[in-house]
């Protein structure tokens, strides 16, 4: 146990000191990369760059409910069916270029119960069996790490969490999430969540926690309105998508000889054409 409490220390505090901060307003997004270089699901503690810590001030944390149908016995032991609001607490980031999410965390609460949990999702690639790795950062560490400086391991207080499900969209871990963990949340500055990929390698998604202490607290926002925006954001991405697709082709048509086999007519630089030779005309016969 100590051993492996003491490489999940390891594993956060490597990849904190190479990662900054990450977010942009209600739907964070990170910048777009050159079209012809798509951006990766994220990068591995030793090779990420650090980012500009002054996104970490705009907060992308909302908070979603709607009714939902649970059954439950009845007093006769039958199902009943009955509806009740859950509500998700959530902040998601995604990569400008493809739309996909690279992360996102929520609280999901339950109307009626007290019970809350912590659900973390990363792309799918991930080794499942080691689960994720979680911390919670104080504001004054998650300064240090935006300015690169070393947080020290015994800090860090390590949350374990177990994947429970798996789809298109990615992975998904959860663990109950006491009030310790709530209030270390309200109070901190980010999580930095720690994934194994197929390679034993840590990668780092790090979420900061500005705007969370008044998402949690406040009311939910409107759903329509939040697929909307949604909505039009994943507009931009496919907009420059095909931007992007369009410049790539166009470039390499430029590559392209003009006299190479199967290249595109065309007529700059080219010589005049030659006059086709005049038809001799053929004398008459003799009458």
């Amino acid at each position: 146990m100590a051993n492996a409490r003491t490489h999940a220390l390891s594993s956060l505090g490597a990849v904190a000191a190479a990662l900054a901060l990450a977010g942009s307003p209600v739907l964070a997004q990170d910048k777009p990369a050159a079209p012809a270089a798509a951006a990766p699901a994220a990068a591995p503690a030793k090779d990420a760059a650090a980012k500009d810590a002054s996104a970490a001030n705009k907060s992308a944390w909302v908070k979603l409910c709607e009714k939902t149908p649970l059954m439950k016995k009845g007093e006769d032991g039958k199902e009943v069916k009955e509806e009740k609001d859950i509500c998700l607490t959530h902040h998601e980031r995604l990569d400008g270029n493809s739309g996909m999410v690279l992360v996102s965390a929520a609280i999901r609460e339950v109307q009626g119960q007290e019970k809350k949990h912590l659900m973390i999702m990363v792309p799918l690639g991930m080794a499942l069996p080691p689960g994720l790795r979680a911390a919670v950062y104080t504001k004054d560490q998650w300064a240090k790490i935006a300015k690169n400086e070393k947080v020290e391991d015994k800090d860090l207080k390590p949350i374990d969490l177990k994947y429970s499900l798996c789809h298109a969209s990615g992975c998904t871990a959860e663990i109950d999430a006491d009030a310790a963990i709530i209030d270390q949340m309200k109070a901190g500055g980010g999580i930095m969540i720690v994934a194994m990929n197929a390679a034993a390698q840590p990668i780092g998604f790090p979420v900061p926690l500005d705007g969370f202490t008044e998402a949690f607290a406040g009311k939910p926002i409107d759903n329509a309105e939040y697929k909307k925006a949604r909505g039009q954001l994943m507009a931009q991405i496919r907009d420059r998508q095909k931007a992007a697709m369009e410049k790539f082709k166009s470039d390499q048509l430029k590559k392209i000889p003009t006299d190479a086999p199967g290249a595109p007519p065309t007529t700059t630089g080219s010589a005049p054409a030659k006059p086709a030779p005049a038809e001799k005309k053929q004398p008459a016969p003799a009458q």
